[in-house]
Formats: C-alpha cells, structure tokens, sequence
C-alpha cells in the first residue's frame, strides 16, 4: 500500500488549508471510494478481429462483449426478456412513409469522452466515411470481401469488410438527415418494412463523431471506440483480454461494477477450474455434459438455454467434389441432427424448422423441416452424382463453437457411413477457415435473426450481399433475385411465399447449408452473484442485472 493510499478524508482535513486544497484538487479521495466490485469472465474468445468495431467484428463473440456494455443503437433490445425491440438511444420513432422513418433522440445521453449524443452522431454514424465508404445504394452486385484481422493504417481507410457488411445491414439507405439537435430521419432509396428492424441490429450502433475525427487511423479507433454503453474501454489486447470501466455518467443509471475483464481462456477444463478456484466469476460457453459436475457444487449454477442463433454446415459449391448439387443434398441427408441434440447436448437445444424461427410470426414457415435423416437416399444421390470417393476438406477450429469439435467428429461418420470421404483439418482461426483455394469446402457457421424477419438472417447471410457470396462460396441467381423482392416489397403474403422458395433453393435444390441445431449457451457463476443471462451471447452488466 502506497502512502498516498493510506490518507483518509478525516487526515487531510486536519492537515488543513493549501494542503488541504491540493490533495483534494485531484478528487483522489472520491476514486478511493468506489468500493464497487469488478469481475473476470472466462470466455474462449474475445474478438475474432481483434478490434471492436460493430461493423467489423460480427461473430456471436462480439455480441458478448459488445452488449450492453459498450454498443448501442437507436432501438435497442429487451436483453432480460424476449429480445423485443425496446427504445435505446432514441425515445420514439414514427414512419413517414414506406421509405422513410424519423427518430427523437434521448436527450441528455453522454459518450465515454463526455460529448453529448446529438444529430450529428447519428449522421456521421451512418455517413460514406464511418460506414459505406464508396458503395452505393439500391445496387444489389456482390461487394467482394474476406475475412481478415486488419493490418495498421496511415489513415482511416475503411477495411473492405466494413462497407459490405454495411450493405449487408442496409441495402438501400440513401441518407441520413439531422432534422433538429434531437430529431434525425432515415432515407431509403426503396420500400422497406424492416427499417426498424435493421436500427435494432447488430451493427447500426451509434458511434461518436468527434473521437472518430480524433483518432490516427482506423485501427486506433477501432481498438478503442468512444460510445454511449455503461462500460468505456480501458485495454484490448489483441488475443488475450479485453478490459473495460464503469461509465458513470451513462444514461441508463450508474454502472453496477467498477471494472470488467473479459479474459480468453479456450480450454472448457480451465475455465471451469478457474471458475470454482475464484480466479473467474463467470465461464461462458459450458459445454451441457459439464453442467452437472459444476452443479454438485451447490455454491454454483449454470444458466442459459437455447437462443435465436442456428449451427449449421456449409457448403462452397465451387470445390469439385461439391459443384453437383446431389453431393451437397446427401451431405444434408446424411446428418442424423437428433442424435446430435440427444447426445451432444443432453436434449437441451432441438432441431429447428431450417433456417427460420417462430418470433417471425406470420412470416414462419410452420410446416417447414431441415432434410430428413434418411441414409439410402443419400447414398442414391452420391450413385447419381458419380462421386467416387475423392477427398473433401472439413475445415475446423477448436471448439470456437461448444462442442464443435464432438460435432465435426460424429457428422464424419455419419457422412462416412453413406460414402462421404470427408477429411478434418484442424485451422487456428477464422482467416485460414475462409481462405480461397482449392481445399475450401465444408465448414462450420451459425446464424443468428438479428429483428424479426427473414431478412434478417437468410438474406443477411446467404443473399447477394451475405456472408457466403462475399467470400465467394456459394450463389444462386434466383435465389438473389428473391433476396431483392423480399427486402422491397411491402406485400407480406408475397414475401411469406418468396421467402418459402428461398429455403426450397438453398435448404434443399443448390444447398448452401444445411441446419444442424438451434444454438444454446451456458455461463456458469457463483450462486452468490445476482445475476440473469440474456437468452442470448450477450452479457447484460447494467443497473439491476448485477448484486454481489
């Protein structure tokens, strides 16, 4: 302990006058205050990017650390209910039109670096040089992309990554106008129902303008940017830790915890030894055959369930073995996914109806199925198809998903087991998994619906602009055309039945995945911590979700 640590209030008031007014100047006293707590939580990976910014870093990963403790967007979520839209930086909004809806921003909202959230922000936030760079609206050609942690730059160039995703989120946004200090409207070049879906999601978060302006390049603002969450960035360290800081002047109430550390721990076995010796307070990703060793100790518990993400496998129609659909459509129907939910997950996730989830509502697909198990025809198929046993790459990471690796193990036999020679090979991270060659051709994904309609997943992901077509792995023109009528058109009877042919197209005729299960997550803590899991990767830290 420092000497410095040891003076109390009552001693510096006796020390008296200019001493006094000195030592208090610095408001040391009032830091030493802060008793409250800060936590470490072991997670298996932090960023894959190893920046934090929305637009960059899209992964179930940076859900967890992003919100609702540094991110957040105009409309928000319900993060301790049912995910529902909820007002967030902005009280209210209305429609103007099919094309157009305005926004009154909450007043009085303060940035890390004390700047009030005005209009600007907002503008800037959806501006050419924060978000689209030189991409255009109302242009559905793919924008070409890959998966890379960003190298430094002089300046504040956009890495490719950044404008596709943008135009993954916003196809058609024209513009953003400030109306008044608190009033912006959001202009889209074509009809749009889900305008208030896409404020809702991940990656229309607001950022600060004047840090932006401040900042050297792009990589220093984006390892540490300035927003309005009840947590600030202290220290990212690429691979290692990310550690934030109460925001005491955030809007939503005083910050519960002083500090939090997310720490990257990928051994299950070490996050739970870590968990139960008090070195962590919370371990994520618990695989469910570990829940109940954890649980015979009764001073801890696992929460969590199933969340509105899917686990699936995908396919790069361009590998030779692949290019024929038949040998993708028995990969589908090879996968025994049940077997996988009752012995993998101890029956706590289920197979879902393809890529689709209820909170869709009207546009759900009721009678919908993922491929039925049915081996004879998968072996018929690879008869069809004249596969003759050639090689077909798995590419894996280690578990970056729970139980992926048990998962990859148990498809290859199934898909062996009909004739499938698929082959492992183990990667070290995203970029090598993505990279284009020749041995590119089955992976791991998952998708997530980011708002309540299709768009927000099949289109996101596996339309003209998703994910697969960025990186060049998959495409089908009829498929695009549909992604751009269901995204335009204001008719939900239309859209319901565009939306069915496009899970026929890439569920069952030019397969670009196949669903394997809904997607569950576990975070195992002290029973003595009051705290509720989001039903989703996220970690809710805010006022009233956290009591020691």
């Amino acid at each position: 302990m420092t000497i410095m640590s040891k003076l109390t209030r009552r001693t510096i008031l006796k020390s008296g006058g200019a001493a006094a007014s000195t030592l208090l100047l610095p408001r040391f006293a009032i830091g030493q205050a802060d008793n409250r707590p800060s936590v470490t939580i072991a997670v298996q990976k932090v960023t894959n990017s190893n920046v934090l910014d929305v637009l960059r870093e899209q992964s179930n990963v940076g859900e967890r650390v992003f919100f609702s403790s540094i991110w957040e967007g105009l409309i928000s979520k319900n993060w301790r209910g049912s995910l529902e839209a909820v007002p967030g930086l902005a009280t209210e909004w209305r429609r103007i039109d099919d094309q157009t809806v305005e926004l009154k921003l909450r007043q009085g909202v303060k940035f890390h670096n004390g700047d009030e959230l005005t209009a600007e922000d907002v503008v800037f936030t959806f501006s050419r040089a924060r978000m689209f760079g030189e991409s255009e609206a109302k242009s559905r050609s793919t924008i070409q992309a890959f998966e890379k942690i960003p190298t430094p730059r002089p300046g504040k160039e956009l890495p490719p990554d950044v404008p596709a995703v943008a135009r993954r989120i916003w196809p058609d946004l024209v513009r953003v106008d400030a109306v008044d200090k608190y009033t912006v409207r959001f202009y889209n070049a074509t009809p749009d129902v889900t305008i208030e879906g896409r404020l809702s999601r991940y990656g229309s978060d607001i950022a600060n303008r004047r840090a932006w302006d401040e900042s050297a390049s792009y990589l220093d603002w984006a390892r540490k940017p300035i927003t309005t969450g009840p947590y600030k960035v202290v220290e990212l360290k690429p691979d290692v830790s990310l550690t934030l800081e109460a925001h005491d002047e955030y809007w939503g109430g005083r910050p519960p915890l002083k500090r939090i550390r997310f720490l990257e721990v990928p051994e299950v076995a070490s996050r739970i030894n870590g968990l139960l010796s008090g070195e962590y307070q919370f371990a994520c990703d618990i695989p469910p055959d570990q829940i109940a060793g954890i649980e015979k100790n009764a001073a801890f518990e696992v929460q969590g369930g199933t969340i509105l993400n899917h686990r699936l496998t995908v396919f790069d129609k361009n590998h030779a073995q692949l290019a024929n659909p038949l040998v993708r459509r028995a990969f589908t129907h090879a996968i025994d996914r049940q077997a996988i939910v009752d012995s993998l997950w101890a029956g706590r996730t289920r197979v879902p109806k393809g890529l689709q989830w209820e909170f869709y509502g009207d546009m759900f697909n009721a009678d919908w199925n993922v491929p039925a198990y049915d081996p004879k025809l998968a072996q018929d198929l690879l008869k069809q198809a004249n596969y003759k046993g050639d090689p077909i790459p798995y590419r894996l990471l280690n578990n970056y998903y729970t139980n992926q690796v048990a998962t990859a193990q148990v498809l290859v036999e199934m898909w062996k087991s009909v004739g499938l020679n698929v082959q492992i090979e183990t990667k070290e991270n995203w970029s090598q998994v993505m990279e284009r060659a020749p041995t590119r051709a089955v992976r791991d994904w998952s998708n997530s619906a980011a708002f309540n309609d299709p768009v927000s997943s099949l289109v996101a992901q596996h339309g003209p602009n998703g994910q697969q077509q960025q990186i060049g792995e998959w495409t089908n023109a009829e498929l695009n055309t549909l992604s751009e009528f269901l995204e335009t058109s204001t008719d939900r009877a239309a859209r319901k039945k565009a939306f069915r042919r496009m899970l026929e197209i890439a569920e069952r005729e030019d397969p670009a995945y196949t669903v394997l299960h809904q997607n569950a997550t576990f975070t195992a803590k002290p029973k003595s911590i009051k705290w509720k899991a989001s039903p989703a990767f996220a970690m809710d830290f805010r006022a009233g979700n956290f009591e020691a």
